[in-house]
């Protein structure tokens, strides 16, 4: 079995559920606390043993190869200041890993943002990671299907049980029949209504894929809107019977709308050594007035 060095990281997407801020940066790059959350996910990747990070970009998207880039000016400004350790910070984030960008020329839907990395990853297998899911760094999340990659040898997804009225948020696997800890997938739907749904568990947006999904992705035709969904692709896979379920253990921070995305960031500062305590007792106060 070979193995997995590469993840591919999509972030070509426009982020119109966050305008006015998504208007002139890229959603990825909003901050929880003060990083932003494709770093939180770039990083994640790091931490299971990835190497290489394909980021499939779009128009208006600069802004993610910058902060990967080394700033120059930046760096000699904080030299020059005696600001170490803001530079070690700044520095540190250039060196993470070895970063190629794909550019996705079409809003053609997941599945195609996909496809578009084929060269880049070539033939062997890839983490596929989505930036709308950030997960606590303390527990296992890639990591977790990476394991039962190497288990079983099949591709993977990523999931979590769901609350049944948010079932039709999420691509629905078919649920494991004997309490499973990995199971063979028979089914995967996309966004079902809570009725159809065949269990309440959902993708949670990580990946580990063979490259056969890319021969899957190609012959594809377009779905609901002219777009080609990862879904359908993920179900040629599970009737081959070379798919299967992992559950994620780690805590999942859901950044894709506005009240997630907000409680994410106070996680995230209650999290943190240099803010927890005085943020902590500023949420106490607040709560005493509300």
């Amino acid at each position: 079995m070979r193995t997995l060095r590469k993840a591919v990281i999509p972030v070509a997407g426009l982020g119109t559920r966050f305008l006015p801020a998504t208007k002139a940066q890229p959603k990825e790059m909003l901050p929880l606390v003060d990083t932003p959350v494709i770093q939180y996910v770039v990083e994640e990747a790091i931490r299971a043993g990835v190497e290489s990070i394909v980021l499939v970009t779009g128009r208006g998207k600069g802004a993610i190869e910058n902060h990967f880039d080394v700033a120059y000016e930046l760096e000699d400004t904080l030299r020059r200041r005696g600001k170490q350790e803001d530079l070690d910070i700044v520095r540190d984030i250039t060196h993470l890993a070895q970063f190629a960008y794909v550019r996705q020329g079409e809003p053609l839907g997941l599945g195609h943002a996909v496809l578009c990395a084929r060269h880049a990853v070539g033939d062997e297998p890839f983490a596929l990671l989505l930036g709308d899911d950030v997960f606590d760094e303390r527990d296992s999340a890639l990591e977790a299907l990476i394991s039962a990659y190497h288990a079983t040898g099949k591709s993977v997804v990523g999931v979590q049980e769901v609350p049944e009225d948010h079932v039709s948020r999420y691509g629905i696997v078919s649920a494991p029949r004997n309490r499973e800890s990995v199971w063979d997938v028979t089914s995967i739907v996309e966004k079902p209504k809570p009725e159809d749904a065949p269990s309440r568990w959902a993708v949670v947006g990580r990946y580990v894929l063979e490259p056969r999904v890319f021969d899957h992705l190609a012959a594809l035709k377009p779905g609901v809107g002219g777009e080609y969904q990862l879904t359908d692709a993920l179900a040629l896979l599970a009737k081959e019977g070379r798919l299967v379920a992992a559950p994620i253990p780690a805590q999942r921070f859901d950044t894709g709308n506005k009240l997630d995305y907000l409680k994410a960031n106070v996680e995230f500062a209650l999290k943190r050594e240099d803010l927890r305590d005085d943020f902590a007792a500023y949420l106490k106060e607040l709560a005493k007035r509300l």
